[in-house]
């Protein structure tokens, strides 16, 4: 007789305190959007599911500001649409170059020489953002077919202006692939005005969905680029020409959607767009002036200048003789409130507090500064 060896372990049931989470993500999920989750699964492929997909899709331009028809949710985190942006357009011995300002910069060019690409980088100090005369500099010097930059860098909490620099790359014939993880429902992305080719995000973020989500879209000339490979896609999963006719008019099956994952995003994008766009930054953008004047005024100093922060995303600078974990700690402990601290050469310099989605609302600013007054 075969005995089962967890029939002595007790294992507790699921139960979690609900936290006010303002870190770099995920973002608090909205009410409705939970629900949303609860609704009992179809097939990826029923006719009823299919349906929502087209409104999924219709919702996601909109949110992109894009006609591009290839938009859609790639299954997975926002590294996974990373991913696939760069398996799908960076071919073996392409040049690349990745504009490198902080940890999701060097991300990109990791992944890009993981992919064969012959990875050139421009780096700025981490806290500041490139100028237009640096990516034509470097473009001049080494001519590259793709270029990667992030809008909005969650490690630093600066805010890439991309206007003149997407202008710059494509007087250079070269495609650009936009980071937008931490601004696609924020503030504005913009994606057909600035003439961004490949525009990736994820769905934890401000537009407070669980993860597993991540939306991504293509313009004419990342279509071109993807359609005129030479070679294959490494991957199968992140294979953007098998994703277009699962998520285009053949609906072939590819793999199994993450179907209770969709109807949560459909539901946060339906919240995205009755609040209206624009309304949606404002509101961030208030909350986020309402939250660094706070801040100021208990004596903290934040990294990024106010012409470059990132409304989403705030990075402050831990005081000195301030222990960065035992702040966190104590936050998360006496007051249910996570904020996180910083990733790589700005660990333990910075705390990253997140505004983003359903948790950029004044009562949480109002109970973070209280917490944080406090304890310093």
């Amino acid at each position: 007789m075969t005995t089962n060896p967890h029939e002595s372990i007790h294992y507790p049931e699921i139960n979690l305190p609900p936290r006010i989470l303002l870190g770099p993500g995920p973002s608090m999920v909205e009410p409705r959007v939970l629900k949303a989750m609860a609704t009992p699964l179809v097939s990826h492929l029923d006719p009823t599911f299919l349906e929502l997909m087209n409104n999924t899709q219709a919702l996601l331009r909109y949110v992109f500001e894009t006609e591009n028809k290839l938009t859609f949710p790639v299954s997975g985190t926002g590294t996974a649409a990373m991913e696939a942006a760069i398996a799908n357009l960076v071919e073996p011995g392409d040049p690349v170059l990745v504009c490198v300002n902080g940890y999701f910069g060097l991300r990109l060019a990791d992944l890009a020489e993981r992919y064969g690409g012959q990875v050139g980088t421009i780096t700025c100090p981490w806290g500041e953002v490139f100028s237009p005369g640096e990516v034509n500099d470097a473009l001049n010097q080494r001519p590259a077919k793709v270029v990667a930059i992030v809008h909005a860098e969650t490690s630093t909490g600066a805010l890439q202006p991309l206007d003149e620099i997407v202008k710059i790359i494509h007087q250079h014939d070269a495609i650009v692939i936009v980071d937008a993880v931490t601004s696609l429902g924020g503030l504005p992305v913009r994606v057909d005005e600035v003439g961004i080719d490949l525009c990736y995000s994820g769905s934890q973020k401000c537009l407070s969905c669980p993860p597993g989500a991540s939306p991504i879209t293509l313009g004419p000339k990342a279509l071109e680029k993807l359609r005129k490979r030479k070679t294959s896609v490494p991957d199968f999963y992140f294979d953007l020409r098998l994703l277009e006719k699962y998520w285009g008019e053949e609906r072939a099956y590819h793999h199994t959607a993450p179907i209770s994952t969709i109807y949560a995003l459909y539901e946060g994008l339906r919240v995205v767009a009755e609040e209206g766009l624009e309304n949606r930054w404002a509101r961030h953008r208030h909350n986020a002036e309402y939250l660094w004047s706070g801040l100021e005024d208990l004596g903290l100093e934040l990294l990024v200048t106010e012409s470059y922060r990132i409304p989403t995303l705030t990075t402050v600078r831990i005081p000195a003789g301030v222990i960065d974990l035992e702040i966190r700690r104590s936050l998360l402990k006496e007051y249910n409130i996570e904020i996180s601290g910083g990733l790589g050469e700005l660990a333990g310099k910075i705390w990253r507090i997140g505004l983003m989605g359903y948790s950029s609302r004044k009562e949480n600013i109002l109970i973070l500064l209280a917490a944080l007054g406090k304890m310093l």
